[in-house]
């Protein structure tokens, strides 16, 4: 396993667990943190490159990724209810 899939977990890790607070106030534990933090990463760079923002190391990355996790959480809480 190459050291940037290592980040990319933790960072996936970090971001679905900060957005799970940001959005109900508690994470959702770690295997729906990963999957939300690393498909909100996803959406985030998708939304970066939208707007002509780029995100330069591990801390730019982590917003993007809180950002996009937010924003997809949000998305799903439309349709729950």
């Amino acid at each position: 396993m190459g050291l940037g899939i290592l980040w990319s977990i933790i960072i996936g890790i970090l971001a679905g667990a900060i957005a799970g607070w940001l959005m109900k106030g508690r994470g959702f534990g770690v295997v729906v943190n990963l999957i939300v933090g690393l498909v909100g990463s996803v959406l985030g760079g998708w939304i970066y490159s939208l707007l002509g923002i780029s995100s330069g190391g591990i801390i730019g990355s982590l917003i993007m990724s809180v950002i996009g996790a937010v924003i997809l959480l949000w998305i799903v809480s439309l349709f729950r209810r």
